[in-house]
């Protein structure tokens, strides 16, 4: 009898894919509560699948604030849904709008079925919720079964959630596999089997385990930067940056603290959701230190990550893309509230000789920059990652919308 944990494909054979169909109609929706990573992710994604169809129509749908400061790809339009941010792990409030959180989710549930109904994709990538914040994608579901039948529908997912206990406890309260069950045909898990099994870990049932692929890490778009003579650079970002100030405070401290004789040249980029009140009391703070540069955001942090001898950061999903797909040192200091994620990843990664790990709860400024002066001490890691995802999920599409056999 075949074990439903192990049913799940892990795709290896990137073989080249012809678009048969000159124009797809493409929806992808981005529910967007916290930070950056997930219209980071669903914009690559969006420029991933133009590359293959260059005719095709891409619409985002997304409740991001932050999508307008990000280059759009070509083809690709997109609607904004009314922003809510994250009070607790499966909690939501409005962000900017002072009525009923129950008026948002209203608002945003009829924004999103007229959306499908009106675009009607031949192929729906959701990230992260099947059913959408508070089951708002349900009734869009239903009706693109009803009225465009042959639309495929996909669920795409980071490589790690949360801690199996809480996200399994997740997933049966919002009726998430139920949903995966009826209405999607794929699920693409973008992370690599062998670093973390979400399939395993968190108990997916045998009919949505056969739906799964491992497609491997989003790898970015990298530049080269040649080598300097001066003094180690540091960039120091936390993403969004809504709850980065701390990780920001405790590198500066520590750099202060450091003797004379050693010289390091840092970036710190606060990110575009720090508040402006910690931001003042970091520069009036910090301000004049020689060889430190502040920016307030940068919507394209690749080359940073290029320009860095090493980076301190958090331990996002697109952040560790990023430096896995740049090759840079890193010292990552991983969120632990309100979910687990990145503390997980941050872990595995560290294990695996990748990365410096500084647990949360060891966030001293003494610890920070002597893991800083440690990582700068040895060379990069050159540990095999599978960061092939992209061409998979181009390979996937092809493959849904009949132009390859999968």
């Amino acid at each position: 009898m075949r074990n439903p944990m192990n049913a799940a494909i892990v795709d290896r054979d990137l073989k080249p894919h012809r678009a048969a169909s000159p124009a797809p109609k493409v929806l992808l929706y981005s529910h967007d509560t916290f930070g950056l990573g997930n219209i980071r992710r669903t914009l690559l994604l969006a420029e991933a699948l133009g590359q293959a169809y260059p005719s095709a129509s891409l619409l985002i749908v997304t409740g991001s604030p932050m999508i307008h400061a990000f280059r759009i790809p070509p083809c690709t339009d997109y609607i904004k849904l009314p922003c809510l941010t994250r009070s607790d792990a499966d909690r939501y409030e409005p962000t900017y709008l002072s009525t009923e959180r129950a008026e948002v989710a209203d608002m945003r549930r009829g924004v999103l079925e007229r959306a499908v109904l009106g675009f009607a994709p031949d192929l729906m990538i959701v990230d992260k919720r099947a059913a959408g914040i508070g089951g708002e994608l349900l009734e869009p579901l239903k009706s693109l079964r009803r009225t465009h039948p042959a639309a495929k529908v996909v669920l795409g997912i980071r490589d790690i959630l949360d801690a199996p206990a809480p996200t399994r406890l997740s997933l049966r309260r919002a009726r998430d596999m139920r949903t995966i069950a009826r209405y999607y045909d794929e699920v693409w898990i973008y992370g690599e089997r062998s670093i973390f099994d979400a399939v395993a870990e968190y108990r997916f049932p045998s009919e949505v385990a056969q739906k799964t692929r491992f497609c491997g890490y989003l790898k970015r778009p990298t530049r080269r930067i040649e080598p300097h003579d001066g003094p180690p650079r540091v960039l120091v970002t936390t993403g969004g940056g809504e709850d980065g100030t701390e990780l920001i405070e405790t590198y500066l401290e520590g750099l202060i603290a450091l003797p004379r004789s050693v010289a390091l040249r840092t970036t710190i980029v606060f990110g575009p959701q720090m508040a402006a009140s910690d931001q003042q009391r970091l520069l009036t703070r910090f301000g004049a230190i020689a060889d430190v540069t502040f920016l307030d955001f940068d919507p394209d942090l690749s080359s940073r990550y290029a320009w860095a001898d090493v980076v301190v950061c958090m331990a996002g999903y697109n952040t560790v893309c990023e430096l896995l797909s740049t090759a840079v040192r890193a010292v990552l200091v991983p969120r632990s509230r309100p979910v687990a994620e990145q503390l997980l990843r941050a872990r595995l990664l560290a294990a695996r000789g990748l990365f410096d790990i500084v647990e949360p709860d060891a966030l001293r400024p003494d610890r920070l920059i002597e893991a800083v002066r440690r990582s700068l001490a040895r060379p990069p890691a050159h540990v095999p990652v599978d960061l092939d995802g992209l061409p998979r999920i181009q390979q996937r599409v092809a493959a849904l919308l009949g132009t390859v056999t999968p």
